[in-house]
């Protein structure tokens, strides 16, 4: 009778093994990359790998760390009023890289005169915020008690989005000081359905829907 505990223990032993060896398999056969940013505006920037909107910057790591297969990867980070800062990386297995990110405000870039307020109270928060077809930041940033958008008044499209969830679209028409809140949480569904703008050619705007 006592053969039998034995047996599953080691049985149980066996499975483990295999695990962790899968485990560390698979570590040795990806490559990591890590991104570091200097100032509050590049660490608040939307970050692209291969077309796919993956995070804002600062929450890249840990459980959200960027693991990928070897081989040439595109890197695409994003801010509005700055232009993009690309890179096309070379993954080797088993190894890590950081992306030192330094965005440039973009020639051109006009900020609005008489503005009207917007904040996003909107989960998950770390979804993309596109306005006008334009990345705008994350919902982090456009929430709480003291943060919020400063939008043109006038009519603007709102797109709200994020891989794994249907995008959320509206439509705001903001007079000159107005204070507006727009309030919702996304469902949950296919990565298909995340919308056009999370998906794109790195280093291109995405196109009108």
């Amino acid at each position: 009778m006592r053969a039998m505990p034995i047996r599953l223990a080691g049985l149980v032993l066996l499975i483990l093994l295999c695990v962790v060896g899968s485990v560390l398999a698979q570590n040795q056969i990806m490559g990591e990359i890590k991104f570091s940013g200097a100032t509050k505006v590049e660490k608040s920037s939307g970050v692209w790998i291969d077309g796919q909107y993956v995070g804002y910057l600062k929450e890249l790591k840990g459980q959200k760390q960027v693991v990928l297969l070897p081989g040439k990867h595109d890197i695409s980070v994003r801010q509005a009023g700055y232009s993009d800062f690309t890179r096309q990386l070379t993954v080797e297995p088993g190894q890590t890289q950081t992306v030192r990110v330094t965005m440039q405000k973009a020639e051109g870039a006009v900020w609005p005169s008489a503005t009207a307020t917007l904040k996003l109270n909107v989960k998950p928060e770390r979804a993309a915020v596109f306005v006008d077809d334009g990345f705008a930041g994350h919902v982090g940033e456009f929430g709480g008690a003291f943060d919020s958008m400063l939008l043109s008044a006038g009519k603007h499209r709102i797109k709200i989005a994020l891989p794994g969830y249907q995008t959320f679209e509206t439509e705001v028409n903001l007079l000159v000081n107005q204070k507006a809140e727009l309030k919702t949480e996304l469902v949950r569904g296919s990565i298909e359905q995340a919308g056009p703008l999370l998906i794109s050619r790195a280093g291109e705007e995405p196109a009108d829907q």
